[in-house]
């Protein structure tokens, strides 16, 4: 407990952080419909978000080796609170999707900062306590976050207000700390290269784990409007797509340590379409589609861990960080794409497209998967399931102890 604690300031941070950019996502999407905004112009504001979460993975490192980390988490933060603030200056959506780009940039900067601090400061006999802890924050503070929803009003200065603030107030944990700024490590160069050489079959998996969060959470709130709900039974919405995520993690993982864990992927393809045809069949009824969500997420949220397991069987122990990086440059490209495209969709075949398109995805999943059990054996030693998280590229270096093997690698 008291090491947990000597990370209060990181972790009331990041807490502070999901609070805010976690909610600016369905807030959007139900502001857009409350203002007039296009089916498209909404999914076009989800895909700007990832397209700042790109950017900034790729430049949060460069700016923390020429200011610091506390400057560089203070730039990125200010960008995020303008994003938000500006929202109700200008009521146009292609200045909002400028403005999500900020946000996108927030996220992955601050986060990069973030774990980078995590990094310098942990020892390797420590990094399993902490990281638990690190999960189980960011995990409360997105469930949080989307049920600040329901009473967050659509399109209010109000609103935007209240997350702007606490993206302020996730400066302070952070720059306020006695802690000594780490010094800067050589951050994990990126190599896409490396994820398909490791394993395609990872590579596509990420893309199409991409395709269903991605669309889920940034369009998701369109669907619901859509079939029905109020914005309190939204948030509701979301938040049982996330926890329903959060319990799969652990049948996921022991499966994905006991058995091949491409026939894993392969099941947990077939579990995701058939959630996915129940949800774009039957989206009548308050508790239908709430059991819709939640079967939604826990069929498709382990999809990019055990993905990542995978690809790291066939890797080094030096390779670790640059393969996490490759692998998280995969989800974003494949994020940017997916809730523009799913919006198009839903234009044309109305709400129950979100689902047809992952449902899409998962089947090409399944069919990759086949083909590639046909190319080569898988190991026979393996590294643990990790639970990873899309924050930042450096995660790959703080989960790198946990997927080599005590008795192997360093």
């Amino acid at each position: 407990m008291r090491l947990l604690l000597t990370f209060t300031p990181l972790f009331l941070s990041v807490l502070l952080l999901q609070l805010s950019t976690g909610g600016v996502g369905p807030l959007d999407a139900l502001s857009g419909i409350a203002l007039g905004f296009s089916v498209g112009q909404i999914g076009l504001l989800g895909s700007a978000h990832f397209v700042g979460f790109f950017i900034g993975c790729w430049w949060a490192p460069r700016l923390m080796g020429t200011v610091g980390h506390s400057r560089a988490y203070a730039a990125f933060t200010s960008a995020g609170a303008i994003g938000l603030i500006a929202h109700m200056t200008v009521v146009d959506p292609y200045a909002w999707a400028l403005m999500r780009i900020a946000s996108g940039l927030c996220v992955a900067g601050c986060y990069t900062v973030i774990e980078g601090w995590m990094m310098a400061r942990l020892a390797n006999h420590e990094r399993g306590r902490v990281m638990g802890g690190y999960r189980i924050i960011d995990m409360g503070g997105s469930l949080a976050a989307q049920t600040m929803i329901s009473f967050l009003a659509p399109a209010d200065y109000v609103s935007y207000n209240v997350l702007a603030i606490l993206c302020c107030a996730a400066l302070f944990p952070l720059t306020l700390t006695r802690a000594e700024q780490p010094a800067m490590r050589a951050q994990p160069r990126l190599k896409p290269g490396l994820a398909w050489a490791r394993s395609p079959l990872a590579v596509a998996a990420v893309v199409v784990s991409a395709l269903s969060a991605a669309t889920f959470r940034m369009i998701g709130p369109l669907y619901g409007q859509e079939v029905g709900l109020a914005p309190e039974q939204i948030a509701g919405f979301l938040s049982i797509y996330i926890l329903g995520g959060a319990v799969a993690q652990y049948p996921a993982g022991w499966l994905a340590d006991k058995f091949d864990r491409r026939w894993v992927l392969i099941w947990i393809s077939v579990g995701a379409t058939l959630s996915c045809l129940l949800a774009a069949t039957t989206s009548h009824g308050f508790a239908m589609v709430m059991l819709n969500a939640a079967l939604f997420g826990f069929t498709t949220f382990p999809v990019y861990s055990v993905a990542a397991a995978h690809a790291h069987d066939f890797a080094s122990s030096e390779e670790r960080a640059e393969l996490s990086a490759a692998l998280l440059f995969f989800y974003a490209l494949g994020a940017i794409a997916a809730p523009w495209t799913a919006s198009q969709l839903i234009v044309v075949f109305g709400p129950g497209a979100l689902f047809a398109l992952v449902a899409a995805g998962h089947i090409v999943l399944l069919i990759f998967g086949m083909i590639r059990m046909r190319a080569r054996p898988t190991r026979s030693e393996r590294t643990p399931y990790v639970w990873a998280p899309r924050t930042s590229y450096v995660i790959g270096r703080l989960l790198r102890r946990a997927r080599d093997r005590e008795d192997g690698h360093g």
